[in-house]
């Protein structure tokens, strides 16, 4: 029998309440109180007098703990793929992307022999001219391989002429549905490729090995426990550089070896009606063996509606403000839409859908609304980062049960274009996280990593002060839709827990329930707003079991 004792902390049972230590056997909260209550509880539990007999006993020396982190949607894989790709997460220009790739290469002349991949560039963010990467660009760093790098968004990749020639696109154009090939005024490519036309160039880069896979999603999980993060519902099934199978296969061989120390839901991204069919009639949906559901579930069909507000890809009622008869990208049709949730509706399976932009999130709820029952939600259907809104469509998605993905941090950078590419009535009453809250839609919380850090706290800070990590607008960017810190760890754990119909057992440090949980170097609930970005757990426990601690410099 596994005994855990904590005492001498604030430990976060809920709003208004905390406790002193806590006691968990096994894996499970079987007390929660002052020390004498819980080792009081330890001891009749087994009867010794004291409960204490082969228990780690950690004293927290007073610090706060929450329960751990769920990130209600992000793409592990991707985090851990990043980390062996070049890295280009905040250039500041189209040169110093040049050049950082080119030192990659340098550095790295076997993983780049058949082609390079990276992701991260934002041209909003550029020092000087704010431009898209082109073919041109990439030229300069090879015109032997394919080279191919993501916006930071995931939904605009630049390519270089290899990668065009390899394709035949210089011939013959292709058409895409629900994406775009970019050209110029003379109908040349200029690598500029949009949502699903991605996979033709993410296509060109050599795969990985299953033991490369595995590797880099392992070295991600890591990384995640490291920030207090003890459950992940991650979209790695879809993935253009892994087959929808072989991830299946290799989650399946990481959780049955006892490799990974996170909890893991899926979220799998099939975007072929005949594909989910396939897959609800013979393949995963109907045959998966799910040996241990609270560490490795088979969860909902995740579906992309449109793009990006970064990459004018998001699906908008109106045109853009700042680019005149763009009105972004539908990456499935309304119809494609409808049939996707008849039938995961009539296999019991829940749906969640990526949309960002007004016009998409309309067409979604209309398709949610269709396979209501009663008007009800019972499988849970959810709108993934549901950004761009207006109080009515806020009053429907509450009317609706639908639940919402928030990922806060997208207002650092997106409280920057919002605007411009808005207007100021639609961007007051977008990213309504305090509405939300207000109208008691299920809400919860994650990262879209590796799109942004996985890291919750800069997250959790997004969502209290609605300010930029450099602490812009003082105020907070339309304040009113600021959260307070308890309600932002809530979605983050119980909100998230809830999303995956886990909240009976997970999300609460609560008799009952999980123990997973974040030892914390700071007081979240009473530090001042702006240092919940720099906190960092000491400790991350899952399933009653010290799986980080950070070790002295």
């Amino acid at each position: 029998m596994r005994k855990l004792v904590l005492r001498n902390g604030k430990i976060y049972v809920e709003r208004g309440r905390f406790a002193q230590a806590l006691y968990a056997e096994d894996g499970v909260i079987q007390a929660v109180g002052t020390e004498e209550e819980v080792l009081t509880a330890a001891g009749k539990r087994d009867g010794s007098g004291n409960g204490l007999d082969g228990a780690e006993i950690i004293d927290l020396e007073g610090r706060t703990v929450i329960p751990g982190i769920n990130d209600s949607h992000m793409h592990l894989l991707n985090v851990g793929m990043d980390f062996a790709t070049a890295p280009i997460t905040g250039v500041s220009s189209v040169d110093e992307m040049v050049e950082r790739v080119k030192e990659f290469v340098r550095q790295n002349p076997e993983t780049a022999k058949q082609g390079i991949a990276g992701k991260g560039w934002n041209q909003d963010l550029f020092i000087g001219e704010k431009r898209m990467p082109g073919r041109y660009d990439l030229d300069r760093i090879s015109t032997e391989v394919p080279v191919v790098l993501q916006r930071i968004c995931g939904h605009v990749a630049a390519a270089n002429s290899k990668a065009i020639e390899l394709l035949g696109l210089d011939q013959k154009m292709r058409h895409v549905d629900g994406g775009t090939i970019e050209t110029d005024e003379n109908g040349t490519p200029t690598g500029i490729f949009t949502e699903n036309a991605m996979e033709l160039v993410n296509g060109l880069i050599p795969k990985y090995t299953l033991e490369d896979d595995k590797r880099m999603f392992l070295n991600a999980a890591e990384y995640a426990v490291a920030h207090g993060i003890t459950s992940v519902q991650s979209n790695d099934v879809g993935n253009a550089f892994i087959s929808r199978d072989d991830t299946f296969r290799m989650l399946h061989e990481i959780y049955d070896e006892g490799l990974c120390p996170l909890r893991y839901r899926h979220q799998a991204c099939i975007q072929s009606l005949e594909e989910f069919r396939e897959c609800v009639g013979n393949g995963e949906f109907k045959h998966g063996v799910y040996k241990d559901p609270k560490r490795l579930a088979l969860g909902p069909l995740k579906l992309f509606k449109d793009g990006s507000l970064g990459g004018r890809t998001a699906a908008m009622r109106k045109e853009y403000q700042d680019d005149p008869g763009n009105r972004g990208v539908e990456c499935i049709t309304k119809e494609e839409m409808d049939e996707f949730c008849r039938l995961a509706d009539a296999a019991g399976i829940q749906v969640v859908t990526h949309v960002i932009g007004d016009r998409a999130i309309e067409d979604v709820i209309e398709s949610y609304e269709k396979v209501l029952h009663d008007g009800k939600n019972p499988l849970r259907h959810a709108l993934i980062h549901c950004q761009i809104t207006d109080r009515e469509m806020m009053e429907r998605i509450a009317g609706d049960d639908i639940l919402i993905c928030y990922q806060p941090i997208f207002l650092d950078y997106d409280m920057h274009v919002v605007t411009d590419r808005c207007g100021e009535e639609l961007s007051s009453t977008s990213y309504a996280f305090g509405t939300a809250k207000k109208l008691g839609i299920h809400v919860s919380y994650g990262t879209d990593s590796p799109v942004e850090d996985c890291n919750p706290f800069p997250n959790l800070y997004s969502a209290v002060t609605r300010r930029d990590q450099k602490g812009w607008p003082e105020g907070g960017f339309f304040p009113e839709e600021r959260v307070d810190i308890e309600d932002a760890v809530d979605a983050y754990t119980i909100g998230s827990a809830y999303n995956e119909f886990a909240e009976d057992f997970k999300g609460r440090l609560k008799p009952g329930y999980l123990a997973d949980m974040a030892v914390l170097d700071t007081d979240i609930f009473t530090c001042r707003p702006e240092e919940i970005r720099t906190i960092l757990p000491v400790m991350t426990i899952v399933d009653g079991q010290i799986v980080y601690r950070k070790t002295e410099e």
